[in-house]
């Protein structure tokens, strides 16, 4: 058809666009003169494509039509008017001229809400209902017959911009097309509009926006909202016009704390709170109010209100400044009437719409993706130096959202200055556990405490689930878009890679890691987890399916992968912070929030990394820290009905109670990573010297403390002795000390009780006739030193052949030459099967043994080569799930099934 399409906007733009794409012939394009020099993006894309634009002020002169315009339009020969949005009075001179005469979008369910404000008044009566009309363009003011309508739920928390993004342009500009469609296939309906239910309401102007304070909490709430961001609602404060957005009813359990601010008219003082401006209405009850705009256009946080002159200007750094002249630069491209963009340009005053607050907030992330802003950061800095200002704030983490305040232990040790976080960390702050318990986290090295730390009790795991969920369903985090989600974790990434040296000292110090190794592993390989997910968070996606039940009507199905909710994490001690990088960043990466339990003994870099994570940005909520027992706060996770998914690495006992606990509550999703005694086996046509430092490696890397340690060597016996030979010159030449000490190969074991099972385990392999060839006692020094040990002539039914001794101990066993079948029967079993080894030159040999193990990881001439994009869990007892690569995103993702009749 031949189409003239009369409006504005982007929603005008859109539809012009998909009428194009559908092979409709736009005549001309009817929209409204140039403002301060730009064009309306409809005439933008019109004039691009080289179709005939109008920029008519007017269409009529008091009442009547004007000829020239009338005349000027006749000449386009359109069968047919859409008006997608349009803001001037046609004609009927114009309206009902064409063949099929004239449809118009309209943002209500017609009859009701006629009028020019229909999304603001569905939202101030608190409609449950909303969406769209298509309809006949009469004579009256939204009258016409129905052609088409479309309905939506409206959420208690929508704004004019909410419901207009999520539903009413995307599903407007499809139904808008949809209708023309109709048209030119002649199955167009023309419905009478029903007189019952019928209103109108006028425009919603300014003047006529003032709260009205006698009214209950929820029609204050829903006057805001239905204001906000047009024309906004405002009420008198001290003396000055005050506009109120960012609207939410409050669960009215808890007492507002904050400092109070009197508004005429209201039943009660507001208070003025960390997270906002709480007021109340008429019943009692409450809500919350977060930005406030002042009459001279400046914008703030309410909860920044009586505080919001008092911040100091920032001197710009070089690399600062370099940006602040390319965000200049941009103000130039989108101010184009603007002769020379000056630190007092005011952005709205120059000219700037909605639209270009879009591009700001894009070019900002494209130049600085740390630099996470949202629309409402422009409003509230609307000059260029306050613009920059903000920027950069944000940039150093210093964007005063609600300062984050730490009381740090701090300690100069290994030649810094170390701050560490000591309270619960829950919905974004640092806080007491219930009733200030406390418990000491002891340093290894000496045993003597390194602080006091917040001891979490059940009340302190239920306000943390209850702060993830809130941040999950109603929060910013669960509405991000993933790509911007994957830029705040690669800003956790980064800001970890600031404090490593930090980070890897309080991990030597809470669990006696060796500091070099700490830096490589513990914490390098934490911020390669994190950086590697950061990457998934846009690519995570399902697919579409072939069905069989195809005829006689079309069908299609697809698949898509959503996030599970609030997740638990329980961690173990022996690699603290990477046992937390490596779920934790898999499950935000998917979408959701954690509430995580560190080991007792180890708390204190999983509370340094709430602190960065706090600092990146991440939202109030998504992360939440938990130092407490596994009897007391595991067991609560494992209960607790809102937890939906919960991860754990540690012990098979434990792993096995929490699985029952999980099913019995609530059938959570379960991932267990639990004990090993993975086998390596040794044959005598390996690389010896690669074999002995890889062997050892196997065992003693991180004092042993490693969930795939290699728990049972199986040496062919041709090799045997000297194999046991050159390991235990190797043995001798290890440094036991201070990990802190950059020459020190062996720390100590991560506490006492876990020291003195050690001391237990190896006299049991002594009495039980293995023969320990070196080591298997404390060493004679403060702290909880053992040292490394090698025990040879091990048979298969003692007890240190078949249970895990997560320590330094070596247990070696020969096997026959060329007795390969039998050697994997014995290396299998065992009820574990996490990970194991194979070492030969032979290629055939060693991937018929690889296949023959059974276990989730098999190394071939290497071992503890473990890596970020490879999936990593066990087989049998050792549990199941995956942690690392693209397969731990399915252990935080739900699949969900669509299937379209059509």
């Amino acid at each position: 058809m031949k189409i003239a399409v009369i409006g504005q906007s982007l929603f005008g733009q859109e539809v012009y666009k998909e009428l194009r794409k559908d092979g409709h012939t736009i005549v001309g394009v009817f929209t409204i003169p140039d403002k301060d020099g730009k064009a309306d993006p409809l005439a933008t894309e019109a004039e691009k494509d080289g179709v005939p634009v109008f920029k008519f002020p007017r269409w009529r002169v008091k009442g009547q039509a004007i000829p020239e315009v009338v005349d000027q339009y006749a000449r386009t020969g359109a069968e047919l008017n859409v008006l997608p949005f349009c803001s001037q009075f046609i004609p009927m001179e114009v309206i009902n001229r064409p063949k099929h005469g004239s449809i118009i979008y309209h943002p209500s369910l017609l009859p009701r809400h006629r009028g020019a404000s229909a999304i603001n008044w569905t939202l101030i009566h608190g409609d449950q209902k909303g969406g769209f009309t298509v309809f006949w363009a009469d004579d009256g003011l939204d009258t016409g017959p129905i052609l088409l309508q479309r309905e939506c739920h409206v959420d208690p928390d929508d704004t004019v911009n909410t419901i207009y993004k999520r539903f009413l342009f995307p599903e407007g500009v499809k139904g808008t097309v949809e209708a023309v469609k109709l048209i030119a296939e002649g199955k167009a309906p023309r419905i009478t509009q029903p007189a019952e239910g019928a209103t109108y309401e006028c425009i919603q102007k300014k003047d006529n926006a003032k709260i009205d304070w006698n009214q209950t909490a929820e029609a204050l709430h829903n006057w805001i909202r239905g204001n906000d961001k047009v024309p906004g609602a405002w009420a008198e404060v001290d003396g000055q016009k005050v506009t109120f957005y960012g609207s939410s009813l409050l669960d009215n359990g808890a007492a507002a704390t904050g400092q109070p601010l009197e508004i005429p008219g209201a039943s009660r003082p507001a208070v003025v709170t960390k997270s906002g401006l709480v007021l109340f209405g008429n019943d009692g009850k409450s809500l919350l109010v977060r930005n406030l705009q002042f009459e001279d256009g400046k914008m703030i946080s309410a909860a920044q209100y009586f505080s919001s002159g008092s911040s100091a200007a920032v001197e710009l750094t070089e690399e600062e400044g370099r940006f602040a002249e390319q965000m200049r630069a941009v103000w130039q491209s989108i101010l184009s009437n603007v002769s020379r963009i000056e630190d007092a340009t005011d952005f709205f005053k120059a000219g700037a719409a909605s639209m270009d607050v879009v591009r700001l907030v894009e070019e900002v992330k494209l130049r600085a993706s740390s630099c996470q802003l949202q629309n409402e950061d422009v409003y509230m800095n609307t000059t260029f130096r306050d613009f920059i200002q903000m920027c950069v704030r944000k940039l150093r983490g210093e964007d005063g959202e609600e300062e984050l305040v730490v009381h740090y232990v701090e300690k100069d040790i290994n030649n810094m200055s170390v701050k560490m976080p000591h309270q619960l960390f829950i919905n974004g702050e640092f806080v007491d556990a219930e009733g200030g318990k406390t418990y000491k986290s002891i340093n290894p090295t000496d045993g003597l405490p390194i602080c006091e730390v917040s001891l979490a009790q059940i009340s302190d795991v239920d306000k943390a689930v209850a702060a993830a969920k809130e941040a999950f369903e109603e929060g910013e985090w669960g509405k991000m878009n993933p790509r911007d989600r994957g830029r705040l974790i690669y800003r956790l990434a980064d800001l970890m890679e600031e404090h490593q040296e930090e980070l890897a000292t309080i991990e030597a110090m809470d669990s006696g890691a060796v500091y070099t190794l700490a830096l490589k592993t513990h914490v390098g390989m934490s911020i390669q987890t994190f950086r590697y997910f950061a990457g998934w968070c846009d690519k995570i996606q399902g697919s579409t399916i072939p069905i069989n039940q195809a005829r006689p009507n079309r069908n299609l199905t697809f698949t898509k992968k959503e996030p599970i909710g609030v997740c638990a994490i329980v961690i173990p001690w022996n690699y603290p912070l990477m046992m937390l990088a490596w779920k934790t960043a898999a499950c935000l990466a998917a979408g959701n929030t954690v509430v995580l339990k560190p080991a007792q003994v180890t708390p204190l870099t999983a509370l340094k990394f709430a602190e960065l994570a706090a600092r990146a940005g991440l939202p109030k909520g998504v992360v939440n820290i938990l130092p407490g027992s596994g009897a007391l706060v595991g067991q609560r996770l494992s209960d607790h009905p809102d937890v939906r998914k919960l991860g754990f690495t540690g012990s098979t006992e434990i792993g096995k109670q929490i699985m029952k606990s999980c099913a019995v509550s609530n059938v959570k999703k379960v991932s267990l990573e639990l004990g090993g005694k993975s086998p390596l086996i040794i044959f005598s046509d390996c690389d010896m010297d690669k074999a002995v430092r890889m062997g050892m490696s196997s065992v003693f890397f991180n004092k042993g403390e490693n969930c795939i340690a290699a728990g049972r060597l199986f040496v062919e016996e041709t090799i045997h002795d000297q194999f046991v030979k050159k390991v235990v010159e190797e043995v001798k030449k290890m440094k036991i000390g201070d990990p802190l000490d950059r020459s020190t190969d062996h720390g100590p074991q991560n506490h006492k009780a876990h020291l003195d099972k050690l001391v237990e385990y190896c006299q049991t392999g002594v009495k039980e006739g293995a023969t320990l060839v070196c080591g298997g006692r404390q060493v004679q020094r403060a702290g909880f030193f053992f040292e490394p040990t090698v025990f040879t002539d091990v048979r298969d039914h003692m007890f240190i052949a078949r249970e895990e001794s997560f320590g330094p101990v070596m247990i070696i066993s020969k096997f026959k030459s060329g007795e390969v079948d039998q050697v994997l029967r014995r290396a299998n079993d065992t009820e574990y099967g996490l990970a194991s080894g194979v070492f030969t030159r032979d290629i055939s040999k060693a991937l018929y043994v690889s296949e023959k193990l059974n276990a989730g990881t098999v190394f071939i001439n290497t071992y503890n080569k473990t890596d970020v994009a490879a999936p990593f869990g066990g087989f049998k007892q050792s549990g199941f799930g995956k942690d690392l690569g693209q397969e731990a995103l399915n252990e935080y993702l739900k699949t969900k099934a669509v299937t379209i009749e059509y």
